[in-house]
C-alpha cells in the first residue's frame, strides 16, 4: 500500500485530540512510506495533517478545485498540488491516485466522500480498502444508524469499511486488506 486519500474537516473541531489524531496519523504515513493523497486545503485537520506529513519529510499529493484555492489556500511549498476544475474531478483523481481510504472526523464533505467510495465499493467499482477512524468516538452515531440502516435491510455489508480508534491499527488493518488485490481501476 503505497497512498492512502484521507478524508478529513477543513475545520479543526472542538477538541485538541482530532489535531492530534491527524499529526499522529501523519508520523505513521512518513514511517510507513505512504504517500498522503487528500483534498489539498492549508486549514483545519487536511492543513494540520498535511503539513506535518511534509514537515516530517513525507510525500503529500493535495487535489484542489479552483474555487477553493482562494477559500482553502492550497497548500503549495513542499507538496504536489493539483488544481482541477470542479469537486467532481478532485474526488476522481483522489480515488484514482489513492490505494487505500481513511476517514478521520470532519463534516458533511467528509462524510459525502466517505459514503461516495463506500457506494462505488459496494457496487464493485472498485476493491480499495476503506477506514474510519473513530477518534473520541466522534463517529458513533454514524456507526450506530448504518447497523439500523442494515437492520432495516437497506445497508447490506458492513464489512465494506475497517473501524478502529487507534491510527496504527487502522492502517495496519487497511494494509492487511490491500494484500493481493488489485487497484487498476477507473473511477471517473
Amino acid at each position: 500500500m503505497k497512498s492512502i486519500c484521507v478524508f478529513c474537516g477543513s475545520s479543526l473541531g472542538d477538541n485538541e485530540i482530532y489535531r492530534k489524531v491527524a499529526r499522529e496519523l501523519a508520523m505513521l504515513f512518513v514511517d510507513k512510506n505512504i504517500t498522503l493523497i487528500y483534498g489539498g486545503g492549508n486549514i483545519g485537520l487536511m492543513g494540520e495533517l498535511a503539513r506535518t506529513v511534509r514537515d516530517l519529510g513525507g510525500k503529500v499529493i493535495g487535489i484542489i478545485p479552483e474555487f477553493l484555492m482562494i477559500k482553502e489556500v492550497g497548500l503549495v511549498e513542499g507538496c504536489e498540488l493539483h488544481v482541477v476544475q470542479n469537486m467532481h474531478e478532485r474526488k476522481a483523481l483522489m480515488a484514482r491516485y489513492a490505494d487505500a481510504f481513511i476517514a478521520i472526523p470532519g463534516g458533511i464533505g467528509t462524510f459525502e466522500e466517505l459514503f461516495e467510495v463506500l457506494t462505488w465499493k459496494q457496487l464493485h467499482l472498485h476493491e480499495k480498502p476503506i477506514g474510519l477512524l473513530n477518534t473520541n468516538g466522534y463517529y458513533n452515531h454514524l456507526l450506530s444508524f448504518l447497523d439500523h440502516s442494515k437492520e432495516t435491510g437497506f445497508f447490506k455489508d458492513r464489512g465494506l469499511m475497517k473501524v478502529s480508534t487507534s491510527a496504527k491499527e487502522l492502517v495496519d488493518l487497511l494494509h492487511h486488506e490491500h494484500s493481493g488485490i488489485s487497484t487498476n481501476y477507473d473511477l471517473t
